[in-house]
């Protein structure tokens, strides 16, 4: 009822109005209904004609306006970038788990490796306007975070793989503890198609963008039901999330300033790091090495 207010008094299409004879016109909840129906349920646009008393035309044009109006209004909100104390707090969490400087998981699933080049995934970082952060490694320092990922992203400094038929010791713990970190996407994914049948059917819209808008506004609608949901969660490891008093060797330096103008030499001089593959073989081999150090004596890892 929060979304169906606000639409109702900030989106011109979820206005109730009346025609010259006095007859209302569809009401906000009936839209916001059918909406939400073709979104959870995946229905074709005409399967809510006889319960809410709309046509296929109607019904789409709902969706589209809905999942508009849901980016507009609550996008800023439940779809923002990470703070810097949110990014801290995800550097914690990596460093929690074993692996310092990640923060985060990226799945082929989301992101097409075909389109990799094209992603804005590190523009910030290209354009030198993400925060920097410093973390060390098996007694070596870096300043480039890093996503953990599958082994069809190539081999750059920004993207951690699993190590394909481990043979030694070392490396079947490395490759267990990153798949097992890797599953929060596939999970996270996986919750996500359960809630929303539209994002696990196939495409009910041929366009791009729409597509783009729909499985934002998704996205959205699931942050909002996670912090509306979230006091009745008991299920969880509350520690995994709270920062201790020491939070490791990873950090967010809060001095580097992020308004500095960048130019073109220093823009390709960062895109050439980021694709630097000796520095990233090396921070992998250190990871190997600080996981088997942190890990490779508890026999609880299988």
């Amino acid at each position: 009822m929060k979304i169906v207010h606000r639409l109702s008094t900030e989106v011109e299409f979820f206005r109730q109005n009346q025609d010259a004879l006095g007859r209302s016109s569809l009401s906000p909840l009936q839209k916001c209904t059918s909406a939400i129906r073709v979104l959870a349920y995946g229905s074709a646009a005409d399967a809510v004609d006889e319960y809410l008393r709309l046509g296929e035309t109607t019904a789409r044009s709902c969706v589209e306006h809905f999942v508009e109006g849901i980016i507009y209004l609550f996008g800023d909100e439940y779809l923002r970038r990470p703070t810097l104390a949110d990014l801290q707090r995800l550097l914690y969490i990596g460093e929690y788990r074993g692996f310092p400087g990640m923060i985060g998981g990226i799945d082929c699933t989301l992101n097409d490796i075909n389109v990799l080049d094209r992603s804005p995934v590190f523009d910030d970082i290209i354009n030198r306007q993400a925060p920097q952060v410093t973390y060390s490694v098996n007694g070596r320092e870096y300043r480039m975070a890093y996503y953990l990922t599958d082994g069809i992203y190539p081999k750059w400094v920004t993207f951690i793989q699993s190590i394909s038929l481990p043979q030694d010791p070392k490396a079947v713990l490395f490759a267990q503890r990153l798949e097992a970190v890797r599953k929060d996407v596939e999970r996270a994914f996986g919750v996500l198609q359960a809630r929303f049948a539209i994002v696990k059917s196939p495409a009910l819209f041929r366009d791009k963008a729409k597509i783009g808008k729909i499985m934002r506004a998704c996205i959205i609608l699931h942050n909002m039901i996670v912090e509306d949901e979230r006091d009745g969660y008991n299920l969880y490891n509350v520690s995994e999330f709270q920062q201790g008093e020491d939070s490791g060797s990873s950090h967010v330096n809060l001095t580097y300033s992020t308004d500095t103008p960048s130019n073109i030499q220093n823009m390709m001089s960062v895109r050439t790091t980021i694709r630097d593959r000796q520095k990233h073989e090396r921070l992998k081999a250190d990871l190997v090495e600080h996981l088997w150090q942190k890990f490779g004596g508890d026999e609880n890892n299988n």
